[in-house]
């Protein structure tokens, strides 16, 4: 029997979604758009909305009703951010709404047979950026044109496409509908679409043909081959195909905004997709903000600039530390307020010791237990509070936040007190009693223990926090060296197996329910810097990287597999509390804080905004959750020309 989508156990009718379908008032044409419209280059919006846009009632959500126009300015501190556009831009196939359950945003309606077969129904008349029709036709392009494709994907297809090692079947019976089946159930396929980085399962098909060799003579895809610098035709395709980075901009979208910057500015510009399909209740198509201003400087400049009231919307970029300069900006007339939001990480600094360490005698030694239980006791993490949070985040190690049902205070502090004491102990216990004259023990081959922790170099607080580690390391004989680099060379050189470990935050979702997939608590993804190689060989199918070979590790992956396998929400909820039990004894994850407020910079115009929230990565999609096309200025036009 087909079940409707309601919320993330896709078993009940679509009650809220449909309650948000309601009927609008005749779509009212853009001012933005209306000369386009006037000379013939634009249909109207009565031509370019589908026939049953998604219509959003949003005083039934607390919110007020705006009007079109204003520009946005926000900042980042890289060329590459400006995928944030598909982040907070948050239009999914299905996405989250606020009480974080899901609901049909691009596609109209959803239905799910036995958790194994899933039907997707488009909106009749939804169009790409560029006004051609989205339809099930681009799904089948990514099906049998990228993800089967060879030479596109060398691996195969994406390991989200396989359950129990079976690969997923695709049909396409109208333009309107696709039907994705596996033999088993994939309780976790339309959390991947929803994600903040989604599952792209489609691709604008019509403009992605030109750069095709299926679709395209040989000679003219030489010349354009040639053009591009690139040497076959799957560079070239996979150089336009970027739908995440969102850097190509005549590369069509469904997001609320589309690129309309040229060269490698360092500002990008961003407008309103003509063919967005939201639309609020009155017939206003969203989003409501005409223009994005994304300007990238130097990450240490984003507390100053905002301080100096050259922001509308940020938060990216901001720390717990820069309270103090943005509530001083606020008193001096910058014309913004500072929020304080929830942070949904895990932590917000946790030390992840690689497991798949190139050094053999580095990875015995962090691949014991005691050793890594002996640094988490090595830290005193009340004094990187005091001094850094003013004592407002949470000590303690990595586990579910509070707000989850699978939170357990012996957990968040298991392995988590300073003792240094108890940590000496351990590290005797191991046999690594030898020390030089300063006390810093000695490996086994006679090396000193000078554990290397590498940083992406952005934020302040996590170097001023590995300062005083390394004070309190030294207590229990190990010397802590600091080497701050680049992001990207950061996570190459983990994901490589050259990095001997790394900071960086904790699980990005620390609230986690019965239905949400435990996926990153076992060792399938490379992103979790304690076992790249781990999840390298589950990310390809065994291809690259080494299978587990820890017991705790191998157990992680059992779990996991056994979620996956029962819809039983007591059976779900048990292995998640034995999941997280695993995670808090091992300490995979050395976490020191969390909880720290989020501090979020809004300009005084601009309305919508929530005043309490979650800042979350995924799920959440940091701004994305809390729907930024339905932010608007008070005073638009004035808003534009200041």
């Amino acid at each position: 029997m087909f079940r409707k989508l309601f919320a993330v156990l896709l078993i009940a009718t679509l009650g809220a979604a449909a309650s948000a379908q309601t009927t609008a008032a005749p779509v009212q044409e853009s001012s933005f758009w209306a000369q386009e419209v006037s000379n013939g280059t634009l249909p109207p919006v009565s031509e370019r909305m589908p026939s049953a846009p998604l219509v959003v009632d949003l005083e039934s959500k607390g919110r007020s009703f705006g009007e079109q126009g204003g520009t946005l300015r926000t900042l980042v501190s890289r060329s590459k951010d400006v995928r944030q556009m598909v982040v907070y831009g948050y239009a999914r196939l299905v996405g989250y709404d606020q009480n974080y359950e899901l609901y049909p945003d691009i596609l109209r309606d959803v239905e799910v047979e036995e958790g194994r077969k899933f039907t997707l129904h488009l909106r009749p008349g939804h169009r790409w950026s560029d006004g051609h029709p989205f339809t099930s036709a681009d799904f089948e392009y990514y099906w049998k044109r990228v993800a089967l494709n060879e030479e596109l994907s060398p691996a195969g297809p994406p390991q989200n496409l396989y359950v129990d090692g079976v690969l997923a079947e695709m049909s396409f019976p109208d333009p309107h509908t696709v039907i994705i089946e596996w033999p088993s159930a994939n309780p976790g396929f339309l959390q991947l679409l929803a994600q903040a980085s989604p599952f792209f399962i489609y691709r604008p098909a019509h403009y992605l043909k030109q750069f095709h060799a299926d679709f395209v003579d040989k000679k003219a895809l030489r010349k354009e081959i040639k053009k591009a610098r690139v040497r076959t035709w799957a560079a070239l395709h996979n150089d336009r195909d970027n739908m995440y980075k969102f850097d190509n901009p005549a590369l069509p979208t469904l997001q609320p905004w589309m690129n309309a910057s040229s060269g490698k500015s360092s500002r990008q510009l961003f407008v309103r997709n003509p063919y967005y399909h939201r639309v609020d209740k009155r017939g206003v198509q969203l989003p409501y903000i005409d223009i994005v201003e994304m300007t990238i400087v130097g990450g240490g400049l984003i507390a100053a600039k905002a301080n100096a009231g050259e922001v509308d919307l940020q938060a990216r970029g901001l720390d717990f530390p820069d309270i103090s300069i943005l509530k001083k900006g606020e008193t001096d007339g910058a014309g913004y307020r500072t929020l304080l939001w929830s942070n949904g990480a895990a932590n917000q600094i946790a030390i992840y010791p690689n497991l798949n360490f190139a050094d053999p005698v580095w990875r015995e030694i962090m691949r014991d237990v005691r050793f890594r239980r002996a640094l988490s006791m090595g830290i005193d993490r009340r004094m990187i509070n005091r001094a850094l949070y003013f004592g407002l985040a949470t000590e303690g190690g990595m586990t579910a936040l509070p707000s989850s049902p699978f939170h357990d205070t012996a957990n968040l502090y298991k392995w988590a007190i300073y003792y240094p004491a108890k940590a000496n102990a351990l590290l005797d216990e191991m046999g690594l009693t030898e020390r030089r004259a300063d006390g810093i023990r000695l490996l086994p081959d006679g090396r000193p223990m000078e554990f290397v922790v590498e940083t992406a170099g952005e934020r302040k607080e996590v170097e001023n926090a590995l300062a005083i580690v390394t004070d309190t390391w030294r207590e229990i004989g190990i010397k802590l060296v600091m080497r701050p680099l680049d992001r990207d060379i950061l996570r190459n050189r983990v994901y490589s197996g050259l990095s001997m470990a790394a900071v960086w935050f904790g699980w990005d979702n620390g609230l986690p329910q019965q239905y949400t997939p435990p996926e990153y608590l076992a060792p399938k993804h490379q992103e979790f810097f304690a076992w790249p190689k781990w999840g390298q060989y589950y990310q390809t199918g065994g291809q690259v990287g080494e299978a587990p070979d820890m017991p705790a590790a191998v157990r992680l992956m059992e779990l996991s597999y056994n979620w996956n396998h029962t819809t039983d929400p007591q059976e779900r909820s048990a292995i998640w509390r034995e999941m997280l039990d695993i995670h808090a004894q091992n300490q995979f994850a050395i976490g020191i804080l969390s909880e720290a407020p989020q501090p979020v910079v809004v300009s005084k115009r601009l309305r919508n905004v929530p005043e309490t929230a979650n800042w979350a990565w995924d799920p959440g999609a940091h701004f994305g959750i809390h729907r930024i096309d339905e932010f608007y200025y008070e005073d638009p036009f004035q808003q534009l020309t200041q």
